[in-house]
């Protein structure tokens, strides 16, 4: 699992209208939803693109939100796009045996949602976390477990992304809704699995 941020280009949006947000609104109006998955950061109008791959680099689901949203805030939601079809009857897999990711991932609420389905989690934890579970002793329990090896191959969230990128209209968003973006992401997404589909019938799981 990996978040990609991208800033979209063009012309800049009115101030009040750039992302649906009043600037300066009335104390007795509530905060308008964000729609069209335009945050504002330090480089101005940006889209985080949080991404689910397989061990070939090939795009399983994603989902869009707000450039300054944290990257574990759509893990769920990216994570139940995930459907494998299988070869002759079945339904589709939606169950990985493990899910790769990094840090900003290591929470409970993850890991409880990944040991609930059955889902092996590896994902390092972070160094505050196991700081504040030394300092509580035998009361801080033990660790939660870390496959260093199977860890190596997360670089291929990494890889997939790069893919992803190599097509500019996902690497730089030019779409102004946030569904168009989705489709452009979505036709570069087949465009990944149409150059590299399984050699193999049997390798149909993520």
């Amino acid at each position: 699992m990996t978040a990609l941020a991208v800033a979209p280009q063009g012309a800049e949006p009115n101030y009040k209208r750039s992302s649906g947000t009043d600037p300066d609104p009335a104390p007795d109006k509530a905060k308008p939803v964000q729609r069209e998955a335009l945050g504002r950061s330090r480089g101005g109008l940006s889209t985080k693109l949080h991404l689910a791959a397989d061990s070939r680099c090939r795009p399983l689901g994603f989902t869009t939100t707000l450039g300054q949203r944290h990257d574990s805030i759509a893990f769920e939601l990216t994570l139940a796009q995930v459907a494998v079809a299988r070869i002759g009857a079945g339904r589709p897999r939606t169950r990985p045996d493990a899910v790769l990711a990094d840090k900003a991932y290591s929470s409970r609420a993850i890991r409880a949602h990944l040991s609930g389905r059955g889902i092996k989690a590896v994902i390092p934890i972070k160094d505050d976390q196991n700081t504040a579970r030394l300092r509580q002793g035998a009361r801080g329990g033990r660790p939660p477990s870390f496959d260093k090896v199977h860890y190596r191959d997360r670089n291929t969230v990494e890889r997939a992304v790069n893919k992803l990128r190599a097509h500019r209209a996902v690497g730089t968003r030019y779409d102004k809704r946030d569904y168009m973006y989705r489709g452009t992401v979505t036709v570069a997404t087949i465009w990944i699995w149409l150059r590299d589909p399984a050699p193999h019938p049997i390798r149909d799981t993520p």
